[in-house]
């Protein structure tokens, strides 16, 4: 079945990034490939070379991805994920050797076996705050 297919495509996604495995998830995605709600900028980015950019955006990463749920219907496979890592920076705040755990979404659009689109929805203000950011009202020091 082509969900059933999807599915397997969908985990598999997120296990090559566990250990990053550019080469592999480059190969699994399309030329035209985008992701939404990623890194700021790479949604001009399509294809390996977003994939990539988005690798060389995270610096120095030890991660693992434990997989929740995984559904997928027609062309879309979901999968809900907690993220735990241990990474140098996240947007230029330095963990100083925090790590972090956090829940994403992703949802992916495959065609003929390949990704060819990517929504990623992630708690990354969890992230900041684990980090020891601090959210002040503008105009408060």
């Amino acid at each position: 079945m082509l969900t059933e297919s999807n599915k397997i495509i969908g985990r598999r996604f997120l296990e090559l990034v566990s250990v990053g495995n550019v080469n592999e998830i480059c190969e699994m995605i399309s030329a035209p490939w985008r992701m939404h709600t990623g890194l700021n900028g790479l949604q001009s980015d399509v294809g390996p070379e977003g994939v990539r950019k988005l690798f060389d955006s995270f610096g120095k990463i030890k991660q693992a991805w434990a997989i929740q749920d995984v559904i997928a219907e027609d062309d879309k496979v979901v999968v809900r994920a907690t993220n735990t890592c241990l990474q140098e920076r996240f947007f230029d705040v330095r963990s100083n050797g925090r790590e972090q755990t956090f829940m994403a979404i992703f949802i992916h659009r495959i065609k003929d076996g390949k990704i060819e689109e990517t929504l990623r929805n992630a708690d990354d203000l969890g992230r900041f705050l684990q980090l020891g950011a601090q959210i002040r009202p503008a105009g408060h020091n």
